[in-house]
């Protein structure tokens, strides 16, 4: 077993959910003390959400079979044409599926 005793794996995640916590609300705080923000950050800000799906769906697709890259092309081609992640989100799973049992192992 580990040398941790229940008092530090206790501290350990208090620690851990301070430090999630004010991570959070320090992007709130900083830009809430601004009275106008730049163009250049506003466009940086905007940027972020995409950015940061690009880093979570580019792994899976570089790693992923064919039946995870058709089921990412399918839901791009669909986020193309509505605002709603639902229907990107149903016709991705129902392409890996259909990809998994019929086509492509």
């Amino acid at each position: 077993m580990s040398n941790f005793t229940d008092d530090h794996i206790v501290l350990v995640i208090l620690a851990a959910a301070l430090a999630t916590y004010m991570t959070r609300i320090a992007g709130y705080l900083l830009l809430s003390a601004v009275s106008h923000i730049p163009p250049r950050v506003e466009a940086a800000l905007n940027a972020i959400p995409a950015a940061v799906l690009t880093t979570l769906v580019a792994p899976a697709f570089y790693a992923g079979g064919w039946d995870t890259k058709l089921a990412l092309a399918a839901a791009l081609l669909l986020g193309l044409r509505y605002a709603s992640p639902l229907p990107m989100i149903a016709v991705g799973w129902a392409v890996v599926m259909i990809a998994r049992y019929f086509v492509i192992t």
